[in-house]
């Protein structure tokens, strides 16, 4: 483990050797944790009605639930890597944007759970974006570089957050499995997210895994305390292969069940995802459109399209 070292950093006084030590962890496996972020008492409150909901009746999540026009809602039956999950989730995305929030599906009577969902998102929103400064501010201290972040951020109104259970054992009632593909054999697929970096919220069971860039995989302890964060296909395109987008797993719950939250922080929709100019060397990517990619991996989570998820090696310049 101390050749993957997942750091601590206090994102509210990051010293150089913090730095450092975060920009040996992007190269690595793209992990590291978060302290000082000020949001226990919020994160307290997520908890509970995350586990209320998904403990709720089966009819009132069935009447949320997503399909192939909108993947907003209740689903307990995503494919990763062509593989089924071993888990049910919730997905929502901004709710102070009218244009967004008429997309999502909140329950009926819901008044606690949406006003707590309101609460978290503005907080992980403005969070994700000191996140994001700070892998800069460890770019640009290891490399000596000027990096213009500008041509990396995010945006709150194409972000998404995710609560996730994972039960021990199929999360689809017997009754409703005909026709479904196989569970995979982790609960939650190796993958890398698609957009700029990833919050994540994780209860005390533990069962996260990233794969270091030696290929073997690394325990994500969780943490009391911290927010994990992760970076994802963006950040790699956008460094030009420096940073690593996180590839991770979770596994299978054998004794007791796990819950997570994800906030996922991506591009502006019509931003063009590639290597900031002159930072190390040749661009290796050509050029994309983050909404086409966006849709691409949305559409593969839902169905199985016949071949692998949609992935940043597409456009390399010389696969």
């Amino acid at each position: 483990m101390a050749d993957h070292l997942v750091p601590t950093v206090d994102i509210s006084a990051p010293t150089d050797s913090m730095l450092s030590e975060l920009d040996q962890a992007c190269i690595d496996h793209g992990f590291f944790l978060l302290s000082g972020h000020g949001l226990d008492d919020l994160i307290e409150q997520t908890w509970a009605i995350t586990e209320q909901f998904f403990a709720g009746d089966r009819a009132s999540k069935l009447a949320v639930m997503r399909d192939a026009d909108n993947p907003l809602g209740y689903f307990d039956r995503e494919l990763t890597k062509r593989k089924r999950d071993s888990k049910e989730v919730f997905d929502f995305t901004d709710p102070a944007d009218p244009r967004t929030d008429q997309h999502n599906r909140w329950p009926a009577d819901s008044d606690t759970f949406h006003g707590t969902l309101v609460e978290f998102y503005d907080a992980c929103s403005d969070l994700a974006v000191r996140a994001n400064e700070l892998v800069h501010h460890a770019l640009a201290f290891a490399t000596e570089s000027d990096i213009d972040a500008t041509a990396s951020l995010g945006s709150r109104t194409t972000s998404s957050v995710r609560l996730n259970h994972y039960p021990v054992g199929d999360p689809v009632p017997e009754g409703e499995r005909a026709g479904l593909h196989d569970l995979g054999e982790t609960a939650l697929g190796h993958h890398t997210d698609p957009g700029v970096l990833t919050l994540l919220l994780q209860d005390m069971t533990g069962g996260l895994q990233a794969q270091a860039v030696d290929g073997s995989w690394v325990d994500i302890e969780p943490t009391p305390g911290t927010i994990v964060v992760n970076l994802a296909d963006a950040m790699q395109v956008w460094t030009n292969d420096r940073y690593r987008a996180a590839v991770h797993r979770v596994v299978p719950m054998t004794s007791s069940d796990r819950y997570s939250i994800p906030y996922f922080f991506n591009p502006p929709r019509d931003a063009v995802v590639e290597p900031i100019s002159g930072l190390a060397g040749d661009a290796k990517y050509a050029g994309f459109r983050w909404r086409d990619y966006m849709r691409a991996r949305t559409d593969d989570n839902f169905a199985d399209a016949g071949a692998e998820d949609a992935q940043i090696t597409d456009y390399l310049l010389t696969p």
